[in-house]
């Protein structure tokens, strides 16, 4: 997914309009993550009435209001408005922390005959290596809600790699806790076996040798 983009603009929907424009902050921002590539238009009014359903599903998998450790989704506006002023204007109804193409960029329309986008809005959504997981999840989305992000997540074996790490970090903490004593005890048991086999030895050479 990432190489879709490098070389490209990402522009976030915040209100210093802030760039994502060196490879680092394109791969630490699409990288392990589900895309989801909302192609609309401010124009269009199925585009605005879906707008609130998106913008509440995102913010519900990212807002740490919502949830303790934000989903691993990125949301990318490809802009098919007829004009920059409207592209503008619909951003607003847009979550904040979504990212969109610049207007001047005709990498949009590129995307739309890419991804054979006919109608809108469409919601297409990539997996990590860029295949299409769900070429347009818009009903999936006003249907399940939030609940479609497991879906997703499990149909892409996406890794939850924040899970990962804690679980690594907590059970490498156990393990150093407690392995000195292990070793320890292995060690007394192990010198213990061989003293308690050394003396049966030695008597039994001061016996004249064999037991038998």
């Amino acid at each position: 997914m990432v190489d879709l983009f490098l070389g490209k603009v990402l522009v976030k929907n915040n209100k210093d309009k802030d760039e994502l424009d060196t490879e680092r902050e394109i791969i630490l921002r699409l990288q392990n993550r589900l895309l989801m590539l909302f192609f609309a238009s401010g124009e269009c009014e199925r585009c605005q009435d879906f707008a609130p359903t998106l913008k509440d599903f995102y913010k519900k998998l990212t807002d740490e209001f919502y949830v303790e450790r934000s989903a691993q989704l990125v949301l990318l506006y490809i802009s098919l408005d007829s004009s920059e002023e409207q592209q503008e204007k619909f951003l607003k109804e847009l979550p904040k922390r979504c990212l969109f193409l610049p207007y001047e960029d005709p990498y949009r329309n590129e995307l739309a005959v890419m991804f054979e986008v006919h109608d809108l809005p469409s919601v297409v959504v990539l997996r990590p290596d860029c295949s299409v997981l769900s070429p347009n999840a818009v009903a999936e989305i006003c249907t399940l809600g939030p609940d479609c992000y497991r879906n997703w997540q499990e149909g892409a074996e996406l890794i939850d790699r924040n899970f990962m790490m804690n679980e690594e970090y907590d059970e490498g903490k156990m393990r150093s806790m407690t392995d000195p004593f292990r070793r320890l005890k292995y060690k007394l048991e192990d010198k213990k076996k061989k003293k308690e086999g050394r003396s049966a030895e030695e008597d039994m050479e001061d016996d004249g040798g064999a037991p038998w």
